[in-house]
């Protein structure tokens, strides 16, 4: 076979030269150790934890070395392509503080980097180029195999029990005379682009993986598919082509394509190019509410997969990034305790201490980690991420929050003075329930008054609470009123003795206190009750307290 003149024949209007583009794109002018990264996401609409949990990895490896990290469109698919997905996805990760050194952009054939463009679907001219080098090499072919030969190749593999495929003797256009493709070629049918694959079925190949070590795997037999009938390439070569000529040092992706990485290091190795530094990272994994078991996330069945629920939930991107710091690295916890006075991007991250059995969600954790940074928050950052987050996802507590400004931080900065503030918001979204309370337009009673406290007793405390009632108190003084209300009704004034001789007592002066709290809150958990008085003022917690008096006798 004349394998330049098949070249000419596949590809007579390719006249650059992979030399060409080797010169186009030189090595990276980057510190030597430097990481240069990427994530290559395709234009789906969907854009997951996962996409965000390869990419904070990237970053890492890439800005702690002095590298770079760069967005690569993978958009060879256009039948699954969504319009607008490109600007979801660059968006997406703005927003979780995930910023490209160069890039696809948010115009549609812009581009941020001397290696543009960024888009696979803008490369076809350099693929085909590389294409037709490997046909010149004798390592690729023209396959005009119909859907239907190919299923009968299939049917015949199962009959023997052969395996599946595409090879040696199944691949029945690998070695047919260039007279048989020139036929073809006059007929107008179409093909596809395959490699020749010289790998053996019985033989290994050895590759390094960042987070798993030394990988021992069957090399690769199959004549895969290079270029589609429409010439556009599959992920398999397109991003072997580009990770080479965008000097890619590491490749950061799932754990789901270590079965055709044999595919990806046979085609480096062929080209005769240095291999990037592959890292397989763990599947993200739940456990599942009905088995007990570890399973896979999934996009179906966990709204939490999704990036835009963290969004709409109102998460603040320091919380997640914090989250999946300690996933990823085992002695992230430790060291981020330990440096309570450093943001975590100072944590030195290592791909040694990545988990290599799948990285498991735990929503629980993850919101007490959020609860934790945003206690650490001012009251103005407090105010101004609910407040951007309920203009759009709700405006009726927009309205009310955003109203009067310095009422609202008052509340925010409730308990939150000293050593310890309190940890009762893990998101804008709970944050807006949990004040709800605060803004008559947004109060609802949600909890009922204590078991021992209800019917007339109830509205006999309240009462007694409304006439000794005096803003002016102070806390001691406050609290030693209800005391005097507690023992008056017969309440005990230690829990403990209520415990113990519960048939001495009506009950506790907690359930006194809680009276209060539900009439001002509408829960039976809120926080300290003085404070929130001298927040809502004397008039707003005089009509609480007297709605609630009024309804009972209603």
């Amino acid at each position: 076979m004349d394998y330049k003149k098949l070249s000419e024949l596949l590809f007579p209007n390719v006249d650059k030269t992979p030399q060409y583009f080797e010169e186009l794109y030189p090595q990276r002018n980057v510190p030597k150790g430097a990481c240069v990264t990427r994530i290559g996401p395709s234009p789906t609409g969907f854009i997951h934890l996962g996409n965000l949990y390869n990419a904070i990895i990237g970053e890492r490896l890439a800005h702690q070395s002095g590298g770079i990290i760069f967005l690569r469109i993978e958009d060879t698919d256009s039948k699954r392509e969504v319009k607008g997905a490109v600007r979801t996805i660059i968006k997406s990760m703005n927003h979780f503080g995930i910023h490209f050194d160069e890039g696809a952009t948010l115009k549609k054939h812009d581009n941020n980097g001397i290696y543009a463009p960024y888009k696979q679907s803008d490369r076809k001219e350099i693929y085909q180029t590389f294409a037709k080098l490997l046909v010149s090499m004798g390592y690729a072919y023209p396959c005009f195999c119909t859907q239907d030969e190919l299923a009968r190749l299939h049917e015949i593999q199962q009959r023997v029990e052969d395996n599946f495929g595409y090879y040696e003797r199944y691949a029945i256009w690998r070695d047919r005379p260039i007279e048989d493709v020139e036929d073809m070629l006059a007929k107008g049918e179409p093909y596809v682009l395959r490699f020749r694959s010289v790998g053996d079925i019985n033989n290994y190949v050895y590759v390094k993986d960042g987070i798993r070590g030394e990988l021992r795997l069957h090399e690769n037999y199959q004549d895969f598919v290079l270029l589609k009938s429409d010439g556009i390439p599959t992920y398999h070569f397109a991003h072997v082509v580009d990770d080479h000529l965008m000097r890619t040092t590491h490749v950061i992706r799932g754990e789901e394509w270590l079965a055709t990485l044999p595919i990806h290091v046979q085609l480096f190795d062929t080209l005769g190019w240095e291999r990037p530094l592959y890292c397989h990272t763990p599947q993200l994994m739940k456990i599942d509410e009905d088995t007990g078991k570890k399973r896979k996330l999934s996009k179906r069945q966990d709204p939490e997969l999704a990036l835009t629920y963290y969004v709409s939930q109102g998460y603040i991107p320091d919380a997640v990034w914090v989250y999946l710091l300690t996933v990823l690295n085992s002695n992230f916890e430790e060291w981020f305790t330990a440096n309570a006075d450093k943001s975590y991007l100072d944590f030195p991250f290592s791909l040694d201490k990545m988990n290599k059995s799948g990285a498991l969600l735990d929503i629980p954790k993850f919101n007490d980690i959020s609860k934790e940074i945003i206690s650490k928050l001012s009251v103005e950052d407090i105010y101004d991420g609910i407040a951007q987050w309920s203009r759009k996802y709700n405006r009726k507590f927009y309205k009310v929050f955003t109203s009067n400004p310095e009422y609202s931080k008052k509340v925010i900065g409730i308990g939150r003075s000293g050593d310890k503030p309190r940890k009762d918001i893990e998101s804008w979204k709970q944050a807006s329930k949990f004040l709800s309370f605060y803004f008559d337009d947004t109060f609802k009673r949600k909890d009922d008054f204590p078991v021992n406290a209800q019917g007339s007793d109830k509205d006999i405390i309240l009462t007694k609470y409304l006439e000794t009632l005096d803003f002016n108190d102070s806390q001691e003084e406050w609290f030693n009123k209800v005391r005097a209300i507690a023992e008056e009704l017969n309440y005990a004034l230690q829990p403990k003795k209520y415990k113990k001789n519960p048939e001495l007592y009506n009950g506790s002066i907690v359930d006194v206190s809680n009276v209060i709290r539900v009439a001002l809150t509408g829960r039976q958990n809120s926080p300290d009750i003085y404070e929130i008085s001298q927040a809502m003022g004397e008039t707003m917690v005089r009509d609480r307290i007297s709605e609630c008096i009024e309804l009972s006798s209603s």
